[in-house]
């Protein structure tokens, strides 16, 4: 039964990461706008920390702020032991200077998914690519 649920999960995960990824533009047709690429470095740093995965969170992470994949693993597990997995429900007011930009970043924790956080996050152009800085 273990094997079964945890695939579930897996496969709930999957379906709620697509949903977001589409809710917040990332994915779909065309190309991508500078907008859109600062939304999809947000998602893909939490994406990465979510699956602990550290080489996408290091993807979408500005050197100035890379930590040892241990760091970064340790705190992941303690804060998903604490609070859960975070979501990300929302990037907004998106503003885009040359090879700097911020953004609004709406998030939740399944422990407390009705308490919101609302944080702004800077982020840089590095090697042609936005990153979380």
């Amino acid at each position: 039964m273990a094997p079964f649920i945890g695939a579930l999960a897996i496969i709930v995960v999957v379906l709620l990461g697509v949903v977001a990824l589409n809710k917040l533009g990332v994915i779909g047709g065309g190309s991508a706008t500078p907008e859109q690429d600062v939304r999809k470095a947000l998602v893909g740093q939490n994406d990465g920390l979510q699956r602990l995965d550290y080489g996408r969170f290091q993807t979408y992470t500005c050197k100035a702020k890379y930590r040892t994949q241990a760091d970064v693993i340790a705190e992941q597990r303690d804060s998903v032991v604490k609070n859960g997995q975070r979501y990300l429900d929302e990037v907004s007011d998106v503003r885009i200077d040359g090879d700097r930009a911020t953004a609004t970043v709406t998030t939740h924790f399944d422990k407390t998914a009705e308490q919101k956080a609302t944080t702004p996050v800077a982020l840089v152009r590095e090697d042609g690519a936005w990153k979380v800085c």
